[in-house]
């Protein structure tokens, strides 16, 4: 049979797979698509295309991989073998026993909603709508740069194994983006729709879910605010944090910290490890009752929702931090085998790439709403303040201290909002911090939300990330502004 016959990837690990062994192949196509429009000229769209192939061969008791933009099959032959070079060559070093690893079990295909497909549409009818998007952006003369920008990415995954499991999977993700900086001379503020945090799924649609069109000259006007702002006071109070800041709270001081291959010792080099303990899964109270902490796979538009991992687990909506107390970490089949917890193994085993194994990572990562409206979480405050929309990150190598900035802050008093201030920003440390947590938002404050580069490992794999978030509010929160 000749390789221009084969095309069935079944078919190709059929006769690539060494003798004796178990055998998987992860085929990966992505087109990722870009427009930007900034101080309203084009820049050069760009059109990219990637595809390639990850195989997996356990022999014995050791697990080797190798990947090849060669999809021949005399490209993905020769995978296999270094491959299996690597398996015999790990063997009984490694730590564990590959030969007994979970193994993708159930096939199945998954792909989500598409109301306006990309493909509708022209390429011109897109520059116009960012073109026209920049242009609103500029509200007033004191507006020095204007940025708007749509970037799609189409990913198709097929998994095929020698068990005769396949799994087909697709994402079409549209990432909208929007800037406006204002300078007087003296200063310079920045306001954006949301601190990159507006990645979806779904085609078109997506940028009228968000706002692309209505929202430029909101986010130019606030621009001019913030600049004419007073600088933030320093001080100890209550803080309602919004739902987009709350990405990245959750993000930094939740979500990394409960990845298993950093509680395990593997993930140092890159991004540090965890002060969680293995001994503090299902012990630590990481918050209070109303805390409640979920990786949830169903959720419409949310950019990671998926029906498997990249090692062919089927995904679950699964707890992570249940009434405040931690009942399990982020991790996939392997980590949970390697703690003998293989029930807490969640669909979380992830590649950036088809040229990057599967690594712990989170997927949809959501604080679940609770039942106060957002008059009532501002409402309960006397003397505090709002923050939301991330503009700067601090945390350390154990995810334990932490230091945020925000683009969106107002004071609150006697329970109503008051006038903007700028530079704004909070620290604490992650389990005192978490435990102050009063009063989490109802379904009316949560957001969709989605982070398209989150970077892990060595070397880095940047992934998406999806969260949806309430609004929280938090008692004795060390607050600041920029000094001098």
């Amino acid at each position: 049979m000749s390789e221009e016959q084969i095309s069935d990837p079944a078919q190709l690990l059929g006769n690539i797979t060494p003798r004796g062994t178990w055998c998987s192949l992860r085929m990966v196509r992505s087109v990722t698509e870009s427009f930007t429009v900034r101080d309203d000229v084009l820049l050069p769209p760009s059109v990219s295309e990637d595809h390639g192939a990850m195989v997996t061969v356990i022999e014995g008791e050791g697990m080797g991989l190798a990947a090849t933009s060669d999809l021949s099959l005399g490209g993905l032959y020769q995978a296999a073998r270094v491959a299996q070079r690597w398996a015999r060559a790990c063997g009984s070093r490694g730590v564990i026993d590959f030969s007994t690893a979970p193994k993708p079990e159930v096939s199945g295909e998954w792909s989500h909603s598409i109301e306006q497909p990309w493909s509708g549409v022209s390429k011109r009818q897109i520059i116009d709508r960012v073109r026209s998007a920049c242009q609103g952006l500029r509200t007033d003369d004191r507006i020095v740069q204007r940025t708007a920008s749509v970037r799609r990415v189409r990913t198709e995954t097929t998994i095929v194994t020698t068990d005769d499991v396949r799994i087909v999977q697709s994402h079409d993700r549209v990432i909208p983006w929007l800037q406006a900086v204002a300078s007087d001379g003296q200063d310079v503020q920045s306001r954006t729709n949301g601190g990159r945090s507006d990645a979806q799924l779904g085609g078109i649609e997506v940028l009228d879910r968000c706002g692309f069109d209505d929202l430029p000259q909101t986010i130019g006007s606030n621009a001019i605010e913030t600049l004419l702002a007073p600088i933030c006071p320093t001080a100890v109070m209550d803080a309602v944090i919004g739902p987009e800041q709350m990405v990245l709270q959750v993000h930094e001081s939740i979500g990394h910290a409960l990845e298993l291959d950093r509680i395990l010792g593997d993930e140092r080099n890159y991004a540090g490890t965890s002060f969680v303990k293995i001994e503090d899964l299902g012990s630590l109270r990481w918050g209070p009752e109303i805390l409640n902490v979920v990786i949830d796979p169903t959720i419409e538009g949310e950019v990671c929702s998926a029906g498997f991992d990249d090692e062919g687990l089927a995904a679950r909506k699964t707890p992570l931090i249940k009434d405040g107390l931690l009942v399990r970490g982020i991790g996939g089949a392997l980590s949970a085998q390697r703690l003998d917890r293989k029930d807490d193994a969640i669909a979380v085993s992830r590649a950036c790439s088809w040229n990057r194994p599967p690594i712990d990572r989170m997927a949809n990562l959501n604080v679940e709403p609770g039942d106060s409206t957002l008059q009532q979480l501002i409402g309960g405050v006397e003397k505090g303040i709002w923050l939301d929309v991330n503009s700067s990150w601090s945390i350390d190598d154990h995810r334990w201290k932490f230091q945020f900035g925000v683009e969106d802050a107002r004071l609150i008093e006697n329970g109503e909002l008051q006038g903007r201030v700028k530079d704004a920003g909070y620290r604490s440390t992650t389990v005192p911090f978490w435990n102050s947590l009063d009063a989490v938002g109802d379904a009316a404050t949560w957001k969709v939300r989605g982070t398209p580069n989150c970077g892990k490992g060595e070397p880095n794999q940047m992934v998406f990330v999806g969260h949806a978030m309430p609004a929280c509010r938090f008692r004795g929160l060390e607050v600041f502004g920029r000094e001098g």
